[in-house]
């Protein structure tokens, strides 16, 4: 019994998503920023690039959807031409916009082979979990903080997630733990 009246209009627990679904997107993400994401990925495609879908929709394909105005990816080092004196652009044909919807790259960084391994995954496929998670570890903000503890809530296999951290990122293993803990929290309450 509750100690206090309590309302939640959260969608149920669906424990067991073990793969993203895009469909999840629907309704909660604006059209115009799925459309970004699907031409922006058949840019990515036609000029060789490997990419799957990161940031706020692969949070919402994972089990949390929410709003958000851009599209993100990780690609591979194919994306941009490296100049002298460090410069680095978009290759011709990566873009950058699609109908005033943002389109942003990350590039996995020495010594995240494993990253590099999840751009394996069909061309514009959502992040999966986990090292989804490890990304909003790292980005040391609190809006990805805040989409790990989501996620927990949602379903998260949390075990999935500290394996994958023990064996790439060990370093995270603890704020994977911290998350959950306010996770269960914000449950109780």
């Amino acid at each position: 019994m509750l100690a206090r009246p309590h309302l939640s209009i959260a969608p149920p627990r669906r424990g067991g998503l073990t793969k993203p679904d895009p469909g999840l997107l629907e309704g909660v993400v604006a059209d115009q920023v799925l459309e970004a994401m699907r031409r922006a990925s058949a840019a990515l495609r036609q000029v060789g690039v490997r990419h799957v879908v990161v940031g706020g929709l692969a949070v919402g394909a994972n089990g949390f959807p929410r709003a958000t105005r851009d599209v993100d990816f990780l690609v591979g080092g194919e994306a941009f031409e490296h100049h002298e004196g460090g410069l680095v652009t978009l290759r011709p044909g990566v873009p950058f916009q699609v109908n005033q919807v943002a389109i942003d790259f990350l590039e996995p960084q020495s010594g995240e082979a494993f990253l590099v391994a999840a751009l394996a995954a069909e061309p514009g496929s959502m992040l999966e979990a986990a090292p989804l998670v490890y990304m909003k570890l790292k980005a040391h903000r609190h809006k990805d903080r805040t989409d790990v503890i989501e996620l927990i809530k949602a379903g998260l296999d949390v075990d999935a997630c500290r394996a994958y951290l023990t064996a790439h990122a060990p370093d995270y293993v603890a704020a994977l733990d911290a998350a959950v803990a306010l996770a269960r929290k914000e449950e109780e309450e």
